[in-house]
């Protein structure tokens, strides 16, 4: 059984869904447009790679980051040398990384003789991190807040 439904309700319905759909995409545009802007922070450093492997590193959990994070293969993580740390690159800062893909988080820092330089994690995979090297690369980072 079916309900004949007149044209003019059917009319109706169609423009209340096109107000809908309008009145909802300004307002999520609205509210966009007033995300506050996070001021970036843009270095040049030198960038060399690192690896879990046992025989790497100190101790003997190699895998156990200076912060306490247990670093796993496939993780997007990198250290830094402590001058960034004052710079504002603290534990867990997302970096994005001149020439890698994605978003990197600052998980481990590097002795107190490197300046400007930060490790870039490869897991296990010892020729990804060989064929890395050495180099420069420009790093972007949120601002850290200024202190009252």
């Amino acid at each position: 059984m079916s309900v004949a439904v007149p044209l003019q309700r059917r009319v109706n319905a169609a423009i209340f869904f096109l107000v809908l759909v309008i009145t909802t995409g300004l307002v999520s545009r609205c509210e966009a447009d007033k995300a506050p802007v996070v001021p970036m922070v843009e270095l040049s450093v030198t960038a060399s790679a690192y690896n879990s492997l046992h025989g790497q590193g100190a101790g003997s959990d190699h895998a156990l980051a200076a912060w306490g994070d247990r670093l796993a293969p496939g993780m997007q993580a990198i250290a830094v040398s402590r001058d960034l740390i004052r710079m504002g690159l603290t534990h867990n800062t997302e970096v994005t990384v001149e020439g890698l893909p994605g978003v990197w988080v600052v998980k481990d820092k590097m002795h107190r003789r490197w300046k400007r330089k930060i490790d870039i994690y490869m897991g296990e995979d010892l020729q990804a991190a060989r064929e890395w090297g050495r180099r420069k690369v420009k790093i972007r980072f949120p601002r850290p807040p200024e202190k009252p």
